[in-house]
C-alpha cells in the first residue's frame, strides 16, 4: 500500500489509538453509540480515539449490482464525525487493491503499520477483508499476533429496531422521514444547488427553488409533498418550507424534480447552495384534474405544514 491509501482529516498526529472502522454512512445513532464506546475505551487506556472510514462506498469500487444511495456525502460525513468529539478520523482511499487484501493483511498493513491501532472495536455486524470471508473470531486471533486487542460492540436500538444505515435508507425510501430522523438523531438532509426549473409554481402563487443534488449519490426520499426546513448558503438559519418530490404529473412531466417553496421568502436563489431537512411527509405526488385543483391543494398543503411548525414552537 502507498501513502496515498490513507489521508487524515482532523489532525496529523497518529499516536497509539483505540479505533473503529466502517463506512459510517449517515453517522446515525448506532454509529454515535459505537464511537462513544471507542472514546470511553481510549480514555480508560490513555490512548487516542480514531474513526477509520472510506472515501467511497466499497460497492462503488467493486461494481456490484446493488449500490446503495447515500445518506451523507463524504464532506458531510466528516463534519458529523468531528462533532462526536473523536480525536482523529482517517479516510482510506478505497481501491480494488485494498478490496483484495485479506483481513489479516488489512489489519497488519493498514491498522497496525500505518494507523498505530492498539485496540479495535468493531460494530456488531461489521466485517472486512477480501469478500468479507472472515469473522470476529478471526480478527481476534490476528490481533493477538499483532498486539491489537479486538473487541465487538453491541447493537444500538430505538424501541425494538436495531439502527443501521440500511434500515434508515428503507425508511426514507418509504417516505417515513420521522422514523429515519429517529435513527439518525436528526432530520434527514438533502443539499445541492438551486437551478432554473419549470417556473410553474410562480404562476400558481408558490414560487419554488429547484434543487439539483448533482452527482452526490444522495438518497432522495419517496416522492410526495413534505414539510421541510430550508437553509440557504449555510445551516445557521432554518426556514419553514414545503417540498414536492415528483414528476409534475398534472403537467404531464416525466423527469423527477425537487421543488421547494420557502414560506415568506422573497429573493433570487439561482446558483445558491440550498439544504432541506425533512420533517414530515404530507401526501403522495398525484395528478390533478386541473391546474386550479392543484393550486387549491398546494394551499391546503401549506396550511397543514404551517400548523405542524406552529405546533412545534409551542
Amino acid at each position: 500500500m502507498t501513502d496515498n491509501d490513507v489521508f487524515k482529516t482532523l489532525n496529523d498526529d497518529l499516536r497509539p489509538c483505540v479505533a473503529t472502522i466502517g463506512f459510517f454512512d449517515g453517522v446515525h445513532r448506532g454509529h454515535q453509540f459505537l464511537i462513544a464506546n471507542v472514546m470511553e475505551e481510549a480514555r480508560k487506556a490513555g490512548l487516542q480515539s480514531l474513526v477509520i472510514t472510506f472515501d467511497r462506498h466499497p460497492r462503488q469500487v467493486l461494481s456490484q449490482d446493488y449500490q446503495p444511495r447515500l445518506l451523507t456525502t463524504l464532506e458531510r460525513k466528516l463534519q458529523l464525525l468531528s462533532l462526536t468529539g473523536v480525536d482523529n478520523v482517517a479516510v482510506l482511499h478505497f481501491t480494488k487493491e485494498m478490496a483484495g487484501l485479506s483481513a489479516h493483511d488489512f489489519m497488519q498493513q493498514i491498522l497496525h503499520d500505518k494507523l498505530n491501532v492498539r485496540e479495535l472495536i468493531i460494530g456488531y455486524d461489521n466485517r472486512f477483508g477480501h469478500n468479507r470471508a472472515e469473522g470476529f473470531d478471526d480478527y481476534v486471533g490476528y490481533g493477538k499476533e499483532m498486539g491489537i486487542k479486538v473487541m465487538q460492540s453491541t447493537p444500538f436500538s430505538v424501541g425494538d429496531i436495531k439502527v443501521s444505515s440500511s434500515l434508515t435508507r428503507s425508511f426514507l425510501e418509504g417516505g417515513e422521514v420521522e422514523m429515519a430522523a429517529r435513527c439518525l438523531g436528526r432530520p434527514y438532509e438533502l443539499s445541492g444547488t438551486v437551478v432554473k426549473g419549470f417556473q410553474q409554481g410562480r404562476k400558481l402563487g408558490f414560487p419554488t427553488a429547484n434543487l439539483d443534488t448533482g452527482d452526490s449519490g444522495l438518497l432522495i426520499p419517496k416522492g410526495g409533498v413534505y414539510a421541510v426546513k430550508a437553509s440557504i448558503d449555510d445551516h445557521q438559519r432554518l426556514m419553514p418550507a414545503m417540498m414536492d418530490i415528483g414528476t409534475r404529473p398534472t403537467y404531464g412531466g416525466t423527469k423527477l424534480s425537487l421543488e421547494t417553496n420557502i414560506f415568506n421568502f422573497h429573493g433570487c436563489l439561482y446558483g445558491k447552495p440550498l439544504s432541506v431537512q425533512f420533517i414530515k411527509r404530507i401526501r403522495d405526488d398525484i395528478k390533478f384534474d386541473s391546474i386550479e385543483a392543484l393550486a387549491a391543494q398546494i394551499q391546503k398543503d401549506k396550511e397543514a405544514i404551517t400548523k405542524i411548525f406552529d405546533a412545534s414552537t409551542r
